[in-house]
């Protein structure tokens, strides 16, 4: 992937009393470049409970492909491409629901406990812009996933 359609990538995932934190930190590793900082802020919930909120903004370019490159093993694309109009918001931002569970094993997928927010290059700044070029780039990601999957070689292009 030459170009980065994306300013900056957010990714965020909430530490409850009952979860081990360096596991969670692991989890959210999963998407992170090496040795990236993750910041770490320490809450209460309503009943008192600590919450550790644990997050990551990543912004130069190299470092989003790296993020892009891990969602490359998402096996629900059709679904993101499918949903990328209502997951892109009014202010150009994408975003995605991981499987904490499934990234602590190494492994992207749809679901619970981290989120992705990523916001997205759009010139103009409207709404159509970023959906289109989010979609080219999922779409481009989906097709590197699928070629990586097809050891036949007859990869084609997407539509």
């Amino acid at each position: 992937m030459s170009s980065v359609p994306f300013h900056y990538v957010d990714l965020r995932a909430f530490c409850y009393a009952t979860e081990d934190e360096k596991r969670v930190t692991d989890a959210l590793r999963t998407f992170l470049p090496e040795e990236f900082e993750i910041e770490r802020v320490v809450n209460a919930g309503h009943h008192g409970d600590r919450i550790v909120v644990l997050s990551a903004r990543v912004e130069r370019a190299d470092d989003v492909r790296h993020v892009l490159s891990k969602l490359s093993d998402l096996a629900e694309w059709d679904r993101v491409l499918a949903e990328i109009d209502e997951r892109v918001d009014d202010n150009n931002s994408l975003f995605l629901r991981l499987d904490k569970q499934a990234a602590f094993t190494g492994r992207a997928e749809l679901g619970q406990g981290i989120t992705l927010r990523a916001k997205v290059e759009a010139y103009p700044a409207k709404h159509e812009k970023a959906v289109e070029n989010a979609r080219e780039t999922f779409a481009e990601l989906a097709d590197e996933a699928g070629d990586a999957d097809d050891s036949g070689g007859s990869g084609g292009e997407a539509a």
